[in-house]
């Protein structure tokens, strides 16, 4: 859409936060909430987007607008749903599967998942079962409850931003990790994409999942942004 704004800001909104104005009146949402950011460094940064668009609005170039809707539109209404689905990604976590074969894999996978495994059942009491191979195996009983009890607390824009390290990632504990600050959103994605770089490194690498792989990182690195400028403040 065409550019009908001369300047962006930010100031504070009444009930808390940080709205986002354009020539001082407030930007709404998709479905017509206020735009309200819970951190200062992140109000200012979603503002500098808004003022860094040229003749044209592009949203494809504001990824922590697009992210703030999202934790307004569809994760504080729908947060229930999820949460339970985040927490669902703890019963099928990535790091619970690992390779029968062969050795030199296993032993990368124990000497990467391990650690972030033992830090989440001594810090967080989540306790994970692991197997060999790509079938389903059974968590045990509660997993799921303990998984949603750790993220609970987290408000809308940092479970907007766990959504994506979980679900980009497939584990729940690398996202955990990278919310607790224990891993880095970079080394979340080098944990996940181990399988993927050993059997590129045996075949070679396929350009289509390279691009692939590209956009999920760069949405990764989004992220990680959006997680930066939460805890700024």
């Amino acid at each position: 859409m065409k550019r009908f704004y001369k300047t962006a800001s930010a100031e504070p909104a009444e009930g808390g936060g940080w709205r986002i104005l354009l020539d001082g009146r407030e930007v709404k949402t998709p479905a017509r909430r206020t735009l309200v950011a819970p951190a200062r460094a992140l109000a200012d940064a979603v503002a500098a987007e808004w003022e860094g668009q040229g003749e044209e609005v592009q949203p494809a170039t504001m990824p922590l607008t697009r992210a703030l809707n999202s934790a307004l539109d569809r994760v504080a209404p729908e947060r229930d749903a999820v949460l339970a689905d985040l927490a669902g990604y703890a019963e099928s976590d990535l790091l619970c599967y690992r390779a029968e074969s062969p050795e030199e894999l296993a032993a990368r996978q124990r000497a990467a998942w391990d650690p972030l495994l033992d830090w989440a059942r001594e810090a967080h009491g989540l306790r994970l079962t692991l197997t060999e191979g790509v079938m389903p195996v059974a968590q045990p009983e509660g997993t799921g409850a303990c998984a949603r009890a750790l993220i609970d607390p987290l408000d809308a824009a940092r479970i907007a931003a766990l959504h994506a390290f979980v679900t980009i990632t497939g584990s729940f504990v690398l996202g955990l990790a990278v919310v607790h600050r224990r891993i880095g959103w970079e080394e979340a994605w080098t944990l996940s994409t181990l399988d993927e770089d050993w059997q590129g490194g045996l075949w070679g690498r396929d350009a289509e999942a390279e691009a692939r792989a590209a956009r999920r990182r760069a949405e990764m690195e989004n992220a990680g942004h959006l997680l930066d400028l939460l805890d700024a403040d």
